[in-house]
């Protein structure tokens, strides 16, 4: 993916944190490490390819890898390239998610975001809690226009029709 570097418009840095009802949102980091991991391998089966259809993420998906991850995320993050939060219950306890700002890969749209809960959250109405608030903050309090969420508003069939840039 060739992005646009940086993200935002220059000296704007993006926002840190987001409080909504039951969670926090905050900058992903490599001391997350332990929590995500356990967020994310305990919702396998939920992920596998609700960013990407083709891909299998996080099948197969070790410790030390997602570290790596989790590092590329957090330098991103400080280049202002792209921008990973970890969804965190409001005492840090616990990791219930994440969510993501991308430049698009796609014509027409300045970025792309995606969202997800653990397994375990799914029926607690957090997915629908925290896309409410992701989808506000990201009006209220970034400059990208307009912002697609390919496999939610917009379906991965026409989304991969739409021209690469």
């Amino acid at each position: 993916m060739a992005y646009r570097r940086p993200l935002l418009p220059g000296g704007m840095v993006a926002p840190t944190r987001l409080q909504g009802k039951g969670f926090v949102l905050r900058p992903l980091t490599i001391h997350d490490v332990v929590k995500d991991y356990d967020a994310v391998m305990s919702s396998v089966d939920r992920l596998v390819g609700h960013m990407d259809p083709v891909s299998d993420w996080p099948r197969g998906l070790s410790l030390e890898a997602n570290l790596v991850d989790l590092a590329w995320h957090q330098r991103e993050f400080t280049m202002g390239h792209s921008f990973a939060y970890t969804v965190v219950r409001p005492d840090d306890a616990r990791c219930l998610g994440c969510a993501y700002v991308y430049p698009s890969d796609r014509a027409g749209y300045a970025a792309m975001a995606f969202w997800w809960v653990r397994t375990s959250e799914a029926e607690t109405g957090l997915d629908d809690r925290l896309g409410r608030a992701f989808r506000q903050w990201l009006e209220a309090d970034w400059p990208l226009r307009p912002i697609a969420f390919p496999g939610r508003d917009i379906g991965w069939d026409r989304w991969r029709t739409l021209p690469a840039i």
